[in-house]
């Protein structure tokens, strides 16, 4: 395998060759446990992957999602500041590094250099044998550390920080602290969270501390104004689609080829940014010579559009669009 980039198949097939003989039982049970803490609002004072299995179910249960989640954040950030190159970036409570494959994916060239902060260290070792196995030289230059990630939290300046699936680990205090602290040190922040209630909860505790830190909302909102969605009544979130390899339904006990990774997230920055002029929010409803679409705009509200084949090619366009992108289309 020679590549220069990482995407989802290589990241499979090098999940695939380091977990070889990862056996079904241990792992099936490390990943029931890892599921009721990713689906729940545990806050820990420890790492969450404690030793090899762990941390081997985690990478072959959640890496390939991360992975896609992560991906497709960045490329709202990118279709927003499309001439804007990252040259460092630090991945925050990064674990096994499904964020720095994402981020070595989005800008193959120059890629950024990455470093890896976690408190886990048996996630930090497999994560460096994982890049290493790529032979994506981006990968094989990532620093990996080990890092508390608590209201102690101290980050070097950076161009890019990403902080995927970690708040809901951290108490509030920490929450807030690690938030700000991302906001201090980057250019350019990029928060995931699970696409549920709790997970919107977070994203939009965590939008609101960026702004009020003087950055700008790039993705997916269209402005950095208050989000028009009333509490309670709804919660923004996307869809990622993402293959799965044979290991990968051998510990999640799943027949489909696929499934689709829910996720809220927040990208902003601290330069000039071109939002979308809107964004479909939810997935766009095909009716009979027309297209539902539901969107959140830039004058700052939620409102279904219609449009019908009179519209042309805007009507095309509609019934390509998917959750999550961008409307209209360029061009």
């Amino acid at each position: 395998m020679n590549v220069t980039a990482p995407t989802a198949e290589t990241l499979r097939g090098t999940l695939a060759a380091l977990l070889d003989g990862l056996p079904p039982r241990q792992a099936a049970q490390a990943v029931e446990r890892l599921i009721a803490t990713y689906r729940g609002v545990t806050q820990t004072h420890a790492p969450v992957l404690r030793d090899r299995s762990d941390v081997a179910a985690y990478a072959a249960y959640r890496m390939p999602a991360t992975f896609e989640a992560v991906r497709s954040a960045l490329a709202a950030l990118r279709a927003a500041v499309p001439s804007w190159t990252p040259a460092t970036h630090t991945d925050i409570g990064g674990g096994t590094g499904a964020a720095s494959w994402a981020v070595a994916d989005a800008w193959e060239e120059p890629a950024p250099g990455t470093t890896v902060l976690d408190w886990a260290e048996p996630a930090l070792a497999l994560g460096r044998e994982l890049a290493e196995a790529s032979q994506v030289p981006a990968l094989r230059a990532v620093q990996w550390q080990r890092a508390r990630i608590s209201s102690a939290l101290r980050i070097e300046s950076t161009d890019l920080v990403t902080v995927s699936y970690v708040l809901n680990e951290l108490t509030p205090e920490d929450r807030k602290a690690v938030v700000a602290e991302a906001a201090r040190a980057a250019q350019a922040v990029v928060i995931v969270e699970p696409g549920t209630p709790d997970g919107y909860a977070r994203v939009i505790e965590a939008r609101d501390a960026l702004i009020a830190a003087g950055l700008s909302v790039a993705a997916p909102c269209p402005h950095s104004a208050a989000c028009p969605i009333e509490p309670g009544s709804d919660w923004c979130h996307f869809a990622a689609r993402v293959a799965r390899s044979s290991l990968h339904r051998q510990v999640k006990g799943g027949s489909l080829p696929y499934e689709d990774e829910k996720f809220s997230y927040v990208a902003a920055t601290r330069f000039p940014v071109a939002p979308a002029p809107s964004r479909v929010t939810r997935k766009p409803q095909i009716r009979k010579g027309m297209v539902l679409l539901d969107l959140c705009a830039a004058d700052e509200t939620l409102h279904r559009e219609t449009v019908t084949k009179r519209h042309g090619a805007l009507y095309r366009a509609a019934r390509d669009a998917d959750w999550g992108d961008a409307w209209p289309p360029e061009g």
